[in-house]
């Protein structure tokens, strides 16, 4: 990752904890008007979105910093304890909302000046669905996990208010109270199934999981197009740190051949491999002709063993 996607994913990191304040202003300012639980419920969502902006903005910081003497790969995982953190906020958050709901359905009661009330909600939600967009397009293209979650749980919250508003004006249509703290509680469902989604997507990183199917395809072409030389590779294995990849495997070479030629083809190989993913950290074993094959073979075009 270069230092601009740094600053890029910093500065969005940012400018979320304003945003969100100002989408939780908006719907705490419906609920009071209105005095409607499934808009506290949304406005308590709300308030795990400025918590988990402030954590996000943190940790990304610190995911930036360079390799030291302590931690050679980098902190590029600091991003995946943003994104459990978030995770376990919006858990609770929706437990929250279910403590809030229940007595409201032992005794319901109408709405007050729904109309503005739902006016202001909707507005938060125009505005949560555009950051949404901007977080989860960011974090995709600069591979940051504490973005992408970010940007998830906010399109978690649109979908809320939209299924508030729905659910709201069919109480006020139907003259049934209860619909509100029903709608409430269908609501905090819904956040803990998103809660426990990007819990789920967060530790696969922490335990390093191996890159997308179709992101290590792309690699063991790079890898076969550029090992010509070699007599083979194997035991290719990847993972992902947030925003980095790692690439390790075992390059098989004639015996005879002599060290700086090996060298000419794993300098191959790693251009190669980050022109696919730059940044790319890789680390090459070179071996002898003779060491047997095991783990992920990558079959090198023109290579065979004498």
């Amino acid at each position: 990752m270069t230092g601009t996607d740094n600053r890029t994913i910093l500065r969005l990191a940012f400018w979320g904890i304003p945003l969100s304040l100002g989408v939780m202003g908006l719907k705490m300012l419906a609920w009071w008007v209105t005095g409607s639980v499934a808009l506290l419920s949304d406005g308590l969502e709300s308030s795990v979105n400025v918590v988990a902006a402030v954590i996000a903005y943190a940790m990304i910081g610190y995911a930036a910093k360079p390799a030291d003497a302590d931690h050679p790969f980098g902190h590029h995982k600091a991003e995946y304890f943003s994104a459990v953190i978030e995770g376990v906020l919006i858990v609770l958050a929706a437990l929250l909302i279910i403590w809030e709901a229940i007595p409201e359905m032992m005794a319901p009661v109408l709405l007050n000046a729904p109309t503005l009330g739902l006016a202001i909600n909707f507005a938060a939600g125009v505005v949560n669905a555009i950051w949404a967009y901007v977080l989860i397009r960011a974090g995709s293209r600069h591979r940051s996990p504490a973005l992408s979650a970010d940007g998830q749980h906010i399109l978690s919250d649109v979908v809320t208010s939209a299924g508030v508003l729905v659910g709201l004006l069919l109480a006020i249509a139907t003259g049934y109270a209860i619909l509100d703290p029903l709608l409430a509680v269908i609501v905090a469902g819904n956040i803990l199934f998103q809660g426990w989604k990007v819990i789920s997507r967060s530790v696969d990183g922490l335990m390093d999981k191996a890159v997308p199917a179709d992101e290590e395809e792309a690699i063991k072409a790079a890898i076969a197009a550029n090992a010509g030389g070699s007599l083979g590779v194997h035991d290719l294995k990847t993972r992902q740190a947030g925003p980095a990849i790692f690439v390790d495997f075992h390059m098989v070479v004639p015996e005879a051949m002599a060290v700086g030629d090996a060298h000419d083809i794993c300098d191959r190989i790693e251009d190669a491999i980050r022109v696919v993913h730059p940044g790319a950290g890789i680390a090459i074993h070179v071996e002898p002709e003779g060491e047997k094959a095991h783990g992920v073979r990558v079959k090198v075009s023109g290579a065979s063993r004498k």
